[in-house]
């Protein structure tokens, strides 16, 4: 799951929207993060598990070609992102672009993140990132975008091509995982270990 699956699934558990959002950014031990971002830290850590060692993920990556191995772990999250804004709708009651400002809003209020997300801020309101990810030309560009910003970039060449012709066979596994991980992260936010609240 990207940023628009983890901020949902914070929102839809009831957490805290920048702090599960700063678990991307967040490494190391989470008691070393300020206390009101270790809870959101740790609800991430466990989607991220989740979604890593679950057979539909499994199954998916190992349908990408063999040359995108390393990249399609990376590449199914931005595709969920934007099954979930494309039937946006079916998940959530505001708007996609309604959610969106609340998200930035809430990024901007939340104190002490980690100095990556912080740096980032900016650029995710000003291009309207999680609204972005709705079009299959946002999720192409935002392949691209996070393409650039890794040292081996070529682990992404064929990437856009090969969403396109799994475009079936990821909605199928996004609309069987996705609403077993809303109810998960409901349960994680009951859970959290006590050190974390």
């Amino acid at each position: 799951m990207n940023f628009l699956a983890h901020l949902h699934l914070a929102d839809n558990s009831k957490t805290s929207l920048a702090a599960n959002l700063a678990g991307d950014f967040a490494k190391g031990n989470i008691a070393n993060y300020p206390k009101h971002l270790q809870q959101g830290i740790w609800i991430h850590r466990q989607i991220d598990q989740l979604t890593d060692s679950h057979e539909l993920t499994k199954d998916l990556v190992a349908q990408f070609p063999k040359s995108l191995t390393r990249a399609a772990p990376i590449i199914v999250d931005l595709a969920f992102d934007h099954m979930l804004a494309k039937y946006w709708e079916e998940y959530h009651s505001l708007t996609l672009q309604q959610f969106a400002d609340k998200a930035y809003d809430a990024i901007d209020a939340c104190e002490h993140l980690p100095e990556k997300l912080q740096l980032l801020a900016p650029k995710i309101r000003s291009e309207n990132w999680l609204s972005a990810y709705k079009s299959k030309k946002g999720l192409h560009r935002t392949i691209n975008s996070v393409a650039q910003r890794i040292s081996k970039p070529d682990i992404f060449q064929g990437a856009t091509q090969a969403v396109d012709k799994l475009d079936i066979e990821i909605e199928i596994a996004f609309r069987t995982f996705y609403p077993q991980l809303m109810a998960y992260s409901k349960i994680w936010a009951r859970k959290t270990p006590a050190e974390y609240l």
